[in-house]
């Protein structure tokens, strides 16, 4: 049999030939003007023209629209819903009745036009109805031949049950050639043969007849073609392939030229959609092999021999687009909310639209198309949701190569793209109106543009377009236009009603807010749209464009302002710049630096308004201040845990001065030598304003004191003292604040460093010298008085005549309790840094006082003993436990004299003897030299027996005090001091004669407790003499070792430690060097005192000698 192919390529019409439209080589870059895409639309505009008639009255226009597009259509349906085939794709079914309501609704009938039109339909005539049947692929099916392949072909019909009940002639035995046995009848399709496969691909289309759609079978058999071959034939493929030794035996009994079964599918009509898609199992007639592969099939109901006199002979497509036009209205108009439609239709339209388009045989493309055109003309009318539009367009690219269009669907989707793509750009180009920047609408702008560049991209589009449309150029245009077009809008809007210099002011103040917000709007928001969508940065597009536009009118404005300027225009000009300087600042987030910005100078157009600015500051400023010192009243802003001591016309002159600060970044001058002028001025007029703060800080002060007792006075004073340190916090931030590091850095090839520092520092410098010396001289007057009170105290307490009577403690109080409340009331009333800098005075003339006292003559130690617990007390309360002065700060050199000398006269004569000593040793350790030279012992004290081992081995280097030019040097060993060691007798070494470096080899011991070498001050003291017969011996030098660094003295160590061998130089006291034996000097009453003095003396006098001989 002969397939029947499907007859929808039949009426396809051929695209006329199009005259290529050649360009030459320098138009490549076409002016925007004249692009493909105006000049198409122009010529779309003027065909429409030509058809153009005058309005009809519109109740007679909307009557002939339903009697000449409604009713046909009308008819359709009925048609359809009475020949329905098949069930809808959808889960929902619906009776007959339910469609007739929903169309009747839908296109507005009435119930005597329905019975009408329904009685036509009724004597219509009745279609031809046919299964549209594409077999289009099998895969998996059995090998039947020898080489394990197959050469498969279908065969199919539609048989009622009757015809099977005849076909079956054995019930017991499944039959195979059902389909086979009715070809005779004439009503069996088969496909092409596909040779040697398992996996045939046919993609032929048939329509089969039937009558009945509830009684009919599908029935679709694959066979394998079985062709008569040689016996020479099937020993080679016996030869070439063993395994097909039992299918040719098989065959061989078969008879010859007998086709293979390989399977078979059997559908009910009843069971099938109107249109379906779907994978078949093949099903055997026996259980030999019961997996047989599956074969792809596509179903569609459709109609032959259709009435067409329902519709006056118009196309299914022309009634297919006009039914979908008045469902989707119809549904849009039923719609609750107001948002977009989103392309959605009800049950009974979409299975109406699914019916008819199935019965007509409208393929998949023209139904795309059909919707494209309507959505495409409903979103010019109505809200419509642009994914609508881009699902219709990728759906038609799909479609373009797998089917041609007739010719007049193909003009008709040119028009529709070319219009849409015209009626797109237009509403780009009014974007900011049409999509404001809101959540709902920017996405309804990204989707139209990527409608936009959807219809640019497809085939469809680029095949029927005559002129090639460049998408991003378009936009450029759109955007640009529409850009301009709005900024006129925006002019006119705030154009002023007079001719007012500051009404023209105004409305260029106004027009430039409006141009710094659409500015903002397209780098945050529209941008990301633009640029996701197109690739087109429209920040950098609308920018420039507006950077030209607002620098035309900005000149115009301030051209009239020429020789006209004065204060208050200036003040209204001072927004103005502001706002351009925000706009300009955003030129940063340009992507094209090319185009040189025409506000770039703006600034410069605002020379003439800048002096009036910084005058208006200062004079601004200086009137607050000036309010702020009459009102305050000079107290503390607040007391308590957290207390603010300075008073409100502090914080009136920070606050007073921050906007001038503010001024200095709000202008932002770019030019840098300029700018550096202009901060010059700035931080003049704020030194002014702090000098005039100071003087009329000073007068308030004052004049509030005259008429207030002195406490209150005082509590003024320091609140002004507070003010002023408030305003030097203030001035020394000042750098910072005006970030004169900046300046420098732009400053640094126009302005020399000495240029700068001379002109800025300086300034700043000078003013915070007054401000200091106005403090210190506050601070002063502050602690006069308590400088005299406490000289007073402290000579109070250091009267000797009340020393018997009173205790130390109670001498001290009445000068602590004084400092405790005094200093109380300070630090309550003045900020941390200028207590401080009271407290430090105060200190210094405390440490003098007490140092002029200590020097009187005839103290006891009691005395001294007051003494300094007065300078500990005064120590602590200058600290006060760390919220005072630091102990670095209060430990000058002055109290380190005082307080060592202090600690030496409330020193016994003992403790001097034992500080006299510690300082000997610590001269021993630190001596270097030989001068003298040098003795060695070998020492080490045994705890086992309590015994100190001294060992004198030799002298070195001694002095040669005998006339013959040397020495007879012995060694005195003695333990001191004495009053801790006084049973320990010295112990001496025999005498060598005529040596000067004696060797002596003689060991001692001294019967000593631990307790006593671990003594302060317990040393060693070696003494090196020259035995003189007839005279005192001389002296040849002395050394102290400290018994805490012998062994066996020193930390835990073993009972009888190593002994230590020590080498000591040998020392000469210089006279008068001591301040120790002066102090025990002074003590007259003290014998103990009075005998080490007179020996240490005669030890001085020894040395003199010793030097004069050594001379």
């Amino acid at each position: 049999m002969v397939p029947v192919q499907d007859g929808s390529n039949s009426d396809r019409l051929r695209v006329p030939h199009q005259e290529s439209h050649s360009t030459s080589p320098g138009s490549s870059r076409r002016q925007r003007q004249g692009s493909p895409a105006r000049k198409l639309g122009m010529t779309r505009r003027q065909k429409d023209r030509k058809d153009f008639k005058d309005p009809e009255n519109p109740e007679e226009r909307e009557k002939r629209h339903k009697e000449q597009e409604l009713k046909p259509l009308y008819k359709e349906l009925l048609y359809t819903i009475k020949h329905r085939l098949g069930k809808p794709s959808g889960d929902a079914q619906y009776s007959a009745t339910q469609l007739q309501d929903y169309i009747k609704e839908a296109f507005g009938m009435t119930d005597a036009e329905h019975e009408s039109l329904s009685e036509k339909v009724q004597s219509s005539q009745r279609p031809v109805y046919c299964l549209k049947v594409t077999v289009k692929e099998a895969k998996g099916i059995l090998g039947k031949d020898i080489s394990g392949f197959s050469d498969p072909y279908c065969l199919l019909t539609i048989m009622n049950k009757d015809q099977e009940g005849k076909s079956s002639s054995a019930p017991s035995k499944p039959q195979k050639a059902v389909v086979k046995d009715s070809a005779q009848q004439g009503e069996v399709f088969q496909t092409d043969i596909k040779k040697q496969t398992l996996n045939p691909v046919w993609d032929q289309t048939f329509a089969l007849v039937f009558q009945d759609l509830s009684s009919s079978n599908f029935h679709l058999e694959m066979w394998d073609k079985d062709e008569e071959v040689s016996l020479v034939q099937k020993f080679d493929e016996f030869r070439t392939n063993f395994h097909g030794l039992k299918r040719m035996i098989k065959d061989a009994k078969k008879e010859k030229g007998t086709d293979d079964f390989l399977g078979n599918v059997v559908l009910k009509l009843q069971d099938l959609h109107c249109t379906e898609d779907r994978w078949c199992i093949l099903h055997p007639r026996t259980e030999t092999y019961p997996d047989r592969g599956q074969c792809h099939l596509q179903f569609k109901f459709i109609h032959k021999e259709r009435d067409e006199t329902l519709s006056a002979g118009r196309s299914a497509y022309v009634n297919y687009s006009g039914i979908l036009q008045q469902f989707v209205h119809a549904h849009i108009s039923k719609q609750q909310d107001s948002s977009p439609w989103k392309g959605g239709l009800c049950g009974e339209g979409t299975t109406l639209l699914e019916h008819y388009a199935a019965q007509n045989d409208i393929s998949p493309f023209l139904q795309d198309l059909a919707k494209w055109v309507a959505y495409s003309k409903l979103y010019q009318s109505l809200e419509v949701d642009s994914t609508v539009l881009f699902q219709q367009l990728t759906s038609i690219e799909y479609h373009w190569d797998q089917q041609e269009l007739p010719y007049q669907q193909k003009q008709e989707l040119g028009d529709s793209l070319h219009g849409f793509l015209q009626y797109g750009l237009c509403l780009v180009s009014k974007y900011r109106d049409i999509f404001p920047p809101t959540p709902k609408t920017t996405p309804r702008l990204h989707t139209l543009l990527r409608v936009l560049v959807q219809i640019c991209k497809t085939r469809a589009f680029q095949k029927l377009n005559p002129a090639q449309v460049d998408l991003h150029d378009e936009v450029i245009d759109a955007v640009l236009n529409g850009t301009e077009e709005w900024f006129n809008i925006k002019k006119g809007l705030h154009q002023p009603m007079t001719k007012d210099l500051q009404d023209s002011v105004g409305a260029l103040s106004r027009l430039i807010g409006e141009v710094q917000e659409d500015i903002r709007l397209s780098k945050d928001v529209w941008n990301r749209v633009f640029v996701s969508a197109v690739q087109l940065d429209v920040f950098t597009v609308v920018y420039q464009k507006l950077d030209a536009l607002l620098a035309d009118e900005l000149r115009a404005t301030l051209l009239q302002l020429e020789n006209n300027m004065d204060q208050s225009l200036a003040n209204s000009l001072f927004p103005v710049y502001l706002s351009l300087q925000v706009i300009h600042k955003d030129k940063a987030f340009l992507q094209k630096r090319g185009k040189t910005l025409q506000l770039t100078s703006f600034h410069e157009d605002f020379r003439e308004a800048l002096p009036y600015w910084l005058n208006k500051a200062f004079s601004t400023t200086s009137e607050r201040v000036e309010k702020a010192v009459q009102v305050d009243q000079l107290q503390p802003l607040q007391t308590g845990s957290v207390p603010i001591k300075h008073s409100s016309s502090a914080v009136d002159l920070a606050a007073c001065l921050q906007p001038i600060c503010q001024l200095w970044e709000q202008l932002g001058w770019p030019d840098s030598e300029e700018g550096f002028m202009l901060m010059v001025k700035l931080t003049e007029d704020i030194c002014k304003i702090a000098s005039t703060y100071c003087r009329l800080l000073k007068a308030r002060v004052k004049e509030l004191s005259d008429k207030s007792d002195p406490g209150i006075a005082i509590n003024m004073l320091c609140v002004v003292v507070n003010n002023l340190e408030h305003l030097r916090s203030v001035l020394n931030r000042l750098p910072q604040q005006l970030n004169w590091a900046g300046l420098r850095e732009r400053t640094r090839n126009v302005i020399g460093e000495t240029q700068f520092q001379n002109t800025l520092h300086s300034q700043l410098q000078h003013t915070q010298a007054v401000l200091n010396r106005e403090i210190r001289s506050a601070v002063d007057t502050l602690g006069k008085k308590m400088h005299t009170d406490i000289e007073k105290f402290v000579r109070s307490m250091a009267t000797r005549h009340r020393l018997p009577s009173r205790s130390t403690e109670d001498a001290v109080h009445p000068l602590m309790r004084y400092l405790e409340e005094e200093l109380q009331f300070m630090n309550e009333n003045l900020v941390q840094e200028n207590f401080n800098s009271l407290l430090m005075p105060l200190w210094t003339n405390s440490v003098k006082v007490l140092h002029q006292i200590s020097q009187q003559e005839d103290s006891t130690v009691v005395y001294f003993h007051r003494l300094q617990f007065t300078l500990q007390c005064l120590e602590q309360c200058f600290h006060a436990e760390g919220n005072g002065l630091p102990r670095e700060t209060l430990h000058t050199e002055e109290y380190k004299v005082l307080q060592n000398h202090l600690l030496l006269n409330s020193m016994s004569c003992q403790q001097l003897m034992e500080k006299f000593f510690e300082r000997k040793v610590w001269e021993q350790k630190v001596c270097h030299g030989e001068k003298y030279g040098a003795v060695t012992l070998i020492i080490s004290y045994h705890r086992s027996d309590g015994k100190l081992h001294v060992e004198v081995l030799n002298a070195v280097n001694l002095i040669p005090l005998d006339s013959n030019g040397s020495s007879d040097p012995f060694v005195q060993l003695s333990l001191e001091p004495k009053h801790v060691f006084p049973q320990a007798e010295p112990r001496t070494t025999k005498i060598i004669n005529r040596d000067l470096n004696p060797l002596f080899e003689e060991s001692f011991e001294f019967a000593v407790t631990l307790e006593q070498c671990q003594s302060p001050g317990a040393c060693l003291v070696v003494t090196v003499l020259d035995h003189d017969t007839l005279r005192t011996d001389d002296f040849e030098g002395e050394a102290f070792l400290s018994l805490k660094a012998v062994p066996g003295v020193a930390g835990g160590g073993a009972p009888d430690p190593t002994p230590a061998q020590i080498r000591l130089p040998l020392l000469h006291p210089k006279p008068n060097s001591e301040t120790t034996l002066k102090l025990l000097e002074a003590r007259r009453g003290e014998r103990e005192a009075q005998a080490f003095v007179k020996l240490r003396r005669q030890r001085e006098r020894q040395s003199q000698e010793t030097c004069k001989k050594q001379e």
